[in-house]
């Protein structure tokens, strides 16, 4: 297939992920089940045989990181360019930056946080299929919070789908015709009439999540990105754009314009809505976005130009989620250990869990099934580790509780800890007798002996 593929691996920091990002671990680098979350999307492109690929990371510091990682982890695998973009431009801007780059005739664009099973081939097969100028790939808002199962106590136990996206689509599910995303998603919709008079029929989700990966034709998205250039997001800006600007055709503005003079019968004849109605009703055929209508003499057809934006509806059954909020960091670490291990890339043992090798482990000491120990950590006595990922060479004490939590790499823990649904990052020092519930730990940060914390995020200044 003569596609593109850009990944946007963002910058060195996230709002939504402090404290877990630093200077050393950027958002594209943050580990799921001790991997960077940027492997999965590499991988997941390995698999559909797309092997070109451009990086995009904002920032140069960032962005050597990256480099240097993706050198070493895909050498002789990948052809990977990795560009550098301003920080805080936004996915519009960072591939409006790239744009010099961008030769093929479709692009599909990737986010970096996309832990995935969902093949990007199909997408981009569906988008040549209908000839789309942009085809979006959905898919099941995941459920968030801890399981059942977990200790954690009151409202927090049950696991809920987020709302992500109000979407409009035909009644093949194939077409986007109404999209509403962010704080959008908060206010009252409002359809243009003319979406809805020629549907006739559209179909309202809510439960479906805009996975960011999209194909777009090259030609349309250039010609965006370079005519509005207040745009900045893809996702919030050029998607939206293009599904509302889909039908303008002369007959639809001029309704349009008719409706805000506030004339709509003069402006649409009867004709023409049953053209249009007909038009979407014939959705699945290839007519579908070609309105012809007859010309002076009732022969000559007069095309009326317009673009098709797609939908590729990903199956429930496969797994999709975005690691772009710290709850989302917990729940994908906990499911690439779980019910998605397959994702891991890592074979469990029978008891349904990963120990490395090099891994020591004291007397009397458990580490449950969904739980990964990495290379050369080292666990004391009377320990107990539950649903819970540890990184690599960390060093813990005895007597040491760790619950549905994320422990980075090279972290120190004291004797007596307990560590229940929170994320302790690189180089951190708990004290003996530290207790966290719910918490998120900085890089380096250092938590005192007996100091109790709850619900808080500590890092240094």
């Amino acid at each position: 297939m003569d596609f593109q593929v850009v990944v946007l691996a963002g910058g060195g920091t996230s709002k939504k992920l402090i404290p877990l990002v630093s200077k050393d671990v950027p958002k594209s680098l943050l580990p799921v089940a001790n991997r960077p979350v940027l492997s999965y999307v590499l991988d997941l492109l390995e698999q559909s045989n797309l092997k070109d690929l451009i990086v995009v990371v904002e920032g140069e510091d960032t962005c050597r990181l990256v480099e240097n990682w993706i050198s070493k982890a895909y050498v002789d695998r990948l052809h990977v360019e990795v560009a550098a973009v301003p920080e805080e431009v936004g996915t519009a801007g960072a591939l409006r930056a790239i744009a010099h780059h961008l030769t093929a005739s479709d692009i599909l664009v990737v986010s970096g946080d996309l832990v995935s099973e969902i093949s990007p081939g199909a997408v981009a097969a569906a988008h040549r299929r209908h000839n789309a100028v942009v085809t979006a790939m959905l898919c099941s808002v995941p459920v968030s919070g801890p399981p059942e199962s977990g200790s954690s106590s009151g409202k927090d136990k049950t696991k809920k789908p987020g709302r992500y996206n109000i979407v409009g689509l035909d009644q093949t599910e194939q077409f986007l015709l109404y999209i509403a995303a962010g704080m959008e998603v908060e206010k009252d919709s409002k359809v243009q009439k003319s979406i809805l008079r020629a549907v006739g029929k559209m179909e309202i989700r809510a439960d479906l999540m805009d996975a960011h990966l999209y194909a777009f034709k090259r030609s349309v998205l250039q010609e965006v990105l370079d005519s509005k250039q207040t745009f900045r997001s893809l996702k919030q800006d050029v998607l939206p754009y293009l599904v509302r600007s889909q039908l303008r055709s002369e007959i639809v503005s001029n309704e349009a314009q008719a409706e805000e003079n506030g004339n709509e019968k003069d402006a649409f004849s009867n004709t023409n809505k049953v053209m249009l109605s007909q038009l979407m009703a014939n959705a699945s055929t290839p007519s579908f976005h070609e309105l012809y209508t007859s010309g002076p003499n009732g022969f000559a057809p007069v095309e009326i130009k317009t673009h098709k934006c797609c939908v590729y509806i990903a199956s429930k059954t496969k797994y999709c989620a975005r690691l772009n909020s710290i709850q989302a960091f917990s729940d994908i670490n906990r499911d690439v250990i779980g019910d998605a291990s397959h994702l891991s890339g890592y074979s469990f043992s029978v008891h349904n869990n990963v120990i490395h090798p090099s891994a020591v482990l004291g007397s009397k000491t458990t580490v449950g099934p969904q739980c990964m120990l990495g290379e050369g950590s080292e666990m004391g006595d009377k320990c107990s580790v539950k649903r819970s990922v540890i990184g690599r060479h960390c060093r813990i004490g005895s007597g040491v509780k760790v619950v549905n939590s994320v422990i980075m790499n090279h972290v120190t823990i004291g004797d007596g800890c307990s560590i229940q649904g929170s994320v302790i990052s690189s180089n951190a020092q708990l004290q003996e007798r530290a207790v966290l519930k719910d918490c998120q730990i900085g890089a380096d940060f250092v938590v005192t002996a007996g100091s109790v914390h709850k619900g808080e995020s500590l890092a240094k200044k």
